[in-house]
């Protein structure tokens, strides 16, 4: 059985990863990469074709398999370089899916040429894992829909250029029947942008709606089918989102790190207990790539199932916290220490790596609900 991608996705791997090497440099003083080095770094993806992988030719994208979007952004991932974003990595693929001919012509090439990008309007205060309990409206009123709400962690809504808004446009129906989705124009009268400021030195919004208008046009797909269109896009978010990879750059850290070091007197390679702790995470990698790497080619076929996606998307993110409390734990009380102290071990790295590692397990729906989406629908155990 071989587990290896098709040579010429190989090939791409490896023009992607000598292209960071040259290209990118982060700085571990950011939390937000700055939204011009950002935009700019992501101009240079764009126009080496990246951002159009798997988008199709009609709209001027390659056409290529979405294994070549997920090696993209596993090589981004493990060198911890800024995502395409929502409007690639989401947005696109819903668009081609449900969006009409003129929607697509509309912002496909806007967004694969990085001109434009979009945020998350999902959660709202008292619609969190349960999603479809949103409570921002969004009535049709002739040619518009006028939208009325909160939306809570709404992350980049400072640097964006649109929103993705989920909102009902059926107060009377079941939760789940009468949500739709939406185009929104950040900068649309009505609309108020408040920080919120994470842990991990990252900046996210809460997001006010009085009255805005939208025109109709920028509905996705057909009025009260958000539901269908959010899962998709969930399913896309999970399976490019949470890449193994990512994980797998900070392991490597920390393992250079231990073999270079020692610590009174003796190597921290020659330490049984690092040692078996980092056997056990290096051995959690590898199931975790697999996973992954079979979710990405199922989707390349047109087969990932949403239980998969939840798959990778627990795994990952519960690894990801594992590798950053056992990579604390090897470093010691150094290992607390932020970017900027002269004694912080690989700059401050795997501190704030900690720190951010936290919202992974509930950001795209907490673990919980993976948990019982991997079971209702992949094992077919009852609700």
């Amino acid at each position: 059985m071989d587990f290896r991608f098709p040579d010429d996705v190989e090939r791409f791997r490896l023009e992607v990863r000598e292209f960071l090497a040259r290209e990118w440099h982060p700085d571990p003083a950011w939390g937000d990469t700055p939204a011009d080095a950002d935009r700019t770094f992501k101009r240079k993806l764009a126009t080496k074709g990246w951002y159009a992988l798997s988008i199709p030719k009609e709209y001027g994208g390659l056409g290529l398999p979405l294994l070549q979007q997920f090696v993209f952004h596993e090589e981004l991932s493990y060198v911890d370089a800024p995502g395409t974003g929502v409007g690639v990595a989401i947005v696109a693929p819903c668009l081609i899916k449900y969006g009409t001919e003129e929607i697509r012509r509309r912002f496909i090439p806007r967004i694969i040429s990085a001109e434009i990008d979009f945020c998350l309007g999902y959660s709202e205060p008292e619609a969190g894992s349960d999603l479809a309990a949103l409570s921002t409206t969004a009535i049709l009123d002739g040619d518009n829909f006028v939208i009325n709400g909160q939306k809570m962690f709404t992350t980049s809504a400072h640097r964006t250029e649109f929103v993705w808004l989920a909102a009902r446009t059926d107060p009377t129906a079941v939760k789940h029947k009468g949500i739709s989705m939406l185009l929104v124009d950040i900068k649309s009268p009505g609309i108020t942008i408040r920080p919120l400021h994470a842990m991990d030195d990252t900046r996210t919004n809460v997001v006010y709606y009085d009255n805005v208008i939208v025109p109709k046009e920028n509905l996705v797909g057909e009025i009260n089918r958000g539901w269908y269109y959010i899962t998709t896009a969930l399913d896309f978010e999970r399976l490019l989102a949470f890449p193994i990879a990512g994980v797998r750059g900070i392991f490597d850290q920390i393992v250079a790190y231990v073999k270079q070091t020692s610590r009174g007197g003796q190597p921290l390679k020659d330490q049984p207990e690092i040692r078996s702790k980092l056997a056990r995470l290096s051995a959690d990698l590898e199931m975790g790539q697999l996973i992954s790497h079979q979710a990405a080619w199922k989707a390349s076929e047109g087969q990932l199932l949403s239980h998969e996606a939840a798959m990778i998307k627990t795994w990952s993110s519960e690894l990801l916290q594992r590798t950053c409390h056992i990579g604390t734990q090897i470093l010691g009380l150094y290992g607390t220490l932020q970017y900027g102290s002269k004694y912080a071990p690989l700059q401050g790295r795997i501190e704030r790596a900690h720190r951010a590692a936290v919202m992974r397990t509930f950001g795209a729906g907490s673990n919980e609900i993976q948990r019982n989406i991997i079971a209702l629908r992949g094992l077919g155990l009852a609700r």
